[in-house]
């Protein structure tokens, strides 16, 4: 009996980081959003750049652009603060071309580019 919990428990914990992982592999546009929304972004533009990220990059090259921009904010005095020259620029740390390309082409798409009203 206590072996059948101890299976059950290791179970419920497999399920739950599963549902984690899948959750956060099912809507990386929303989460990109959130992410930019939390750097200063409007909305409208955070949800047109993840949208556009999401169709145009695979998720490893978008868990790359995500470590790529955690790491770039250590140390950073303004940390709740990102320019939409710090995004590109962060994006051109990943070694993969594909990815600084696709992240400016959705700046520009967006409007971060060009919205002198953006906090960007």
């Amino acid at each position: 009996m206590t072996q059948y919990r101890s299976l059950s428990r290791v179970g419920l914990v497999a399920v739950g980081i599963t549902t984690m992982l899948l959750t956060a592999c099912v809507n990386p546009s929303a989460k990109i959003a959130t992410s930019l929304e939390g750097y200063g972004f409007q909305p409208a533009q955070s949800q047109c750049v993840g949208d556009r990220l999401e169709a145009n990059l695979s998720l490893g090259q978008l868990q790359q652009l995500g470590r790529a921009a955690k790491a770039s904010r250590q140390g950073d005095t303004t940390p709740g603060r990102l320019t939409a020259s710090d995004f590109i620029r962060v994006s051109a740390q990943v070694k993969d071309p594909k990815v600084p390309l696709e992240v400016g082409k959705a700046a520009a798409a967006c409007g971060i580019l060009t919205d002198p009203a953006s906090p960007l």
